[in-house]
């Protein structure tokens, strides 16, 4: 009886064996290989939810596979075993096992003092999350310092950023809760006073002010004069009087300057005689009666 058992047994041990190595098969296509790669571990901690993030998703480095995710817990479980529960932090753990061939843990070392952060991301519409790390600007590293830990971590620690979306759903948080501290009717009180007085200022008030409107009512009818003045030619006419005016008066001005300037001529040659006579006056008094008399003076024609 046990030798027609044997051949069963036989089979089964074939079928098993074959069945292992159809799965290790399976495995190194699948897996491409990654786990005869050589790499090594760093993680990040991490304050908010970690929702669709899951065990094996992508590590990207400015969108470039370099990794995926090896293990999302918490550090009350790992690190905080020993503190009580109220003084625990709680970080979200997230650790990455990064492909040697892909990035070194000495330049992952530089890159951390250089700005290297860790952010969860969405792919798309898929609502796949998957770990990007990338340099951030001195603006995000100062909003976002690195958290603070007392323990000393198993292995190498990337500071990390909030995720976008917690960014925008915290944005509009705050936005609400300050609309419901806001005095909503206070600032109704306050508009309704700005839209009086706006109305004040276009209509007037009945008395001093006129407003806006009827200001702007007048300055039309000024024009509307203007324009008629204009198109009788009255505006014209006034110009070319005032032109021949001016052409008078430039006239005017140069005769009473050449008149006068002649005046001048004669006083002063009036003047030269007058001082001559006095010199022979006072040099020999009994020429100016014994000597012919001197020449007459002429007095200028304009008076």
């Amino acid at each position: 009886m046990s030798n027609n058992s044997n051949p069963n047994y036989f089979r089964l041990g074939v079928f098993v064996l074959g069945a292992i190595g159809v799965f290790i098969a399976v495995i190194l296509i699948f897996g491409s290989g990654q786990l005869f790669k050589s790499s090594f571990q760093i993680e990040t901690y991490l304050k908010q939810s970690v929702t669709g993030l899951d065990i094996g998703a992508a590590v990207r480095f400015r969108g470039v596979k370099i990794g995926q995710v090896s293990y999302i817990g918490l550090t009350g479980n790992i690190y905080e075993k020993d503190i009580p529960m109220i003084e625990r932090r709680e970080y979200v753990v997230v650790r990455m096992q990064i492909f040697a061939d892909k990035l070194l843990l000495e330049n992952v070392n530089e890159y951390i003092k250089d700005g290297l952060r860790a952010r969860v991301k969405s792919m798309g519409i898929t609502g796949v999350n998957y770990v990007e790390l990338d340099f951030s600007g001195k603006q995000s590293i100062a909003a976002y310092p690195p958290l603070t830990y007392s323990w000393e971590p198993t292995f190498p620690v990337v500071p990390s950023l909030p995720n976008q979306a917690d960014q925008i759903i915290s944005g509009i948080e705050k936005i609400v809760a300050s609309l419901g501290q806001a005095d909503l009717e206070g600032t109704q009180k306050k508009f309704d006073a700005l839209l009086n007085s706006l109305n004040v200022v276009m209509a007037g008030d009945g008395k001093n002010n006129q407003g806006i409107v009827k200001s702007v009512n007048d300055l039309n009818i000024l024009l509307d004069r203007i324009a008629k003045v204009t198109d009788k030619g009255e505006l014209n006419t006034l110009m070319r009087e005032l032109v021949a005016t001016m052409i008078s008066l430039r006239q005017t001005v140069s005769s009473v300057q050449g008149d006068t300037t002649a005046s001048m001529e004669n006083i002063k040659l009036a003047t030269e005689q007058l001082n001559e006579f006095t010199r022979i006056a006072s040099q020999s008094p009994a020429s100016l009666i014994w000597s012919e008399p001197p020449p007459k003076i002429t007095p200028p024609l304009n008076g």
